[in-house]
């Protein structure tokens, strides 16, 4: 992967990853354009590396709601702090079930796969729509809202469904309040990306030649300093704008990369 790649790559995850539009539907869509011809796997180690970089660009912005929840819990108590973090813990079961044992065909599908993504967001535009029409609330998220929100979470690993916008979109159709959907969604993904790199580098999963480490650091970079500023400025794009706009945006995108699929098999 040529270096100018990684970069646009880089900003394509960090710009995309907290607006409800499917940062991996537009990584494999870049990649497409791009011309990357990285096998799955290979391809699936590259978005995982962008995700990590994004995941700590979240904990950069939400640093202070990190240390106020381990200050919590180092009280031990059964407040809201902890109870918050146990949801979380909770949301990552159907996501780790699914990695566990459909990892290999889950990385089948990260290999250009240009169809299935323009399909997959027609899906997120859908769930979108719907969230859209809900009422705003003060209600936080229950037990066992995490545990269905994370079932949503599972389904957005498909190339395509936006991770933010399922998990959103669900929790604010369960009747919780969208600012409180919006904070939970973005915090409960952090976790899971620390955890997937763990696995990868304790089971070996995660093997390169040394050619691919300059783009994979410049990838890293450039989606880490992209998500700082996508972070701060989207997430509040994201609790006052309707959904229905980046519905709209994804039904586009979904349409064009439908036809280019189509077009050019």
């Amino acid at each position: 992967m040529e270096i100018i790649d990684s970069i646009v790559l880089g900003i394509i995850q960090g710009l995309t990853e907290f607006l409800p539009v499917s940062s991996s539907g537009h990584l494999e869509l870049g990649k497409a354009v791009l011309g990357d011809k990285s096998v799955p796997k290979e391809s699936l180690l590259f978005t995982v590396v962008l995700h990590f970089a994004t995941a700590l660009s979240t904990m950069v912005i939400f640093r202070k709601d990190i240390f106020d929840l381990i200050k919590g819990i180092l009280k031990f108590e059964w407040n809201d702090d902890l109870q918050f973090i146990s949801k979380i813990a909770l949301s990552m079961v159907p996501a780790v079930i699914v990695g566990l044992f459909f990892e290999e065909q889950l990385e089948q599908l990260f290999g250009g796969n240009i169809l299935l993504v323009g399909c997959m967001l027609i899906v997120t535009a859908i769930l979108l729509f719907l969230a859209d029409r809900a009422k705003d609330t003060q209600k936080k998220v229950t037990f066992s809202n995490a545990f269905i929100i994370g079932i949503s979470q599972a389904i957005a690993m498909l190339p395509g469904i936006s991770r933010s916008g399922a998990t959103i979109s669900t929790s604010v159709l369960l009747g919780n309040d969208k600012t409180k959907a919006a904070r939970f969604s973005f915090l409960m993904v952090v976790p899971l990306i620390f955890g997937k790199i763990a696995k990868d580098l304790i089971s070996g999963d995660i093997t390169y030649e040394s050619s691919n480490m300059t783009s994979l650091g410049i990838g890293f970079i450039a989606a880490f300093i992209s998500g700082l500023f996508a972070c701060t400025w989207m997430i509040a794009l994201v609790k006052k704008s309707k959904l229905s706009y980046f519905a709209i945006y994804c039904v586009v995108v979904g349409i064009i990369a439908i036809t280019f699929a189509l077009l050019n098999r």
